[in-house]
């Protein structure tokens, strides 16, 4: 008979394996310790804990069963080492932006509003951003749509009730199509950070 505990992670609470638990424990210790930055590593270790949760979910664990060892080598499996980060920081990031080497390297896209590129609603960046285009084209289009017969505002309005916005790093790799593991987290959060602080120079 295994031990269980009860653990919190990403908002979600879990029954987990203790061996499983003690794996768990050591692969996030291991994350937190390659990020130097307080900010950035605080970012970054709750955005892996949501998409780890995520997983978890996915794979039947939240409720139903607790995790077991297997499902969290499955997660290390598709999130990657840090090492894995690692290597692509050095690199300049040029080794890896093909595709990672782990399960999960090609990422599903879903669609979101785009709120950090928006003009209104987010919509057309995030239509933009699902496609892989140009948003202008986007914008254009729905200008064209709303002069002619109004059909633009309110598909609009509608998509901006229906599409949820991309807040966490997690939703914004995936409207772009991208993978969501440590390196890519790692990275779009060291992106935000850097934006930040190159608009408070200005």
């Amino acid at each position: 008979m295994k031990r269980t505990v009860t653990i919190n992670l990403g908002g979600s609470v879990f029954s987990i394996d203790e061996d499983a638990y003690e794996l768990l424990k050591i692969y996030l210790d291991k994350i937190e310790g390659h990020f130097s930055d307080e900010g950035e590593r605080n970012d970054i270790m709750s955005d892996i804990e949501l998409r780890i949760a995520e997983l978890f979910s996915g794979g039947g664990a939240a409720g139903s069963r607790p995790v077991t060892i297997k499902d969290v080598e499955k997660v290390i499996e598709i999130m990657g080492e840090p090492g894995d980060f690692a290597g692509r920081v050095e690199d300049g990031g040029s080794s890896g932006e093909a595709e990672s080497s782990f399960a999960g390297s090609r990422g599903s896209r879903r669609i979101y509003r785009d709120v950090d590129s928006r003009i209104l609603g987010g919509v057309c960046s995030g239509i933009a951003a699902y496609w892989s285009i140009d948003v202008i084209w986007i914008r254009i289009i729905f200008i064209i749509l709303a002069i002619g017969a109004l059909s633009g505002v309110l598909i609009y309005l509608l998509l901006w009730l229906v599409v949820p916005p991309a807040v966490t790093t997690a939703q914004k790799l995936e409207m772009r199509g991208e993978p969501v593991n440590i390196s890519n987290i790692g990275r779009a959060v060291k992106e935000e950070f850097n934006n930040v602080r190159k608009n408070l120079k200005i």
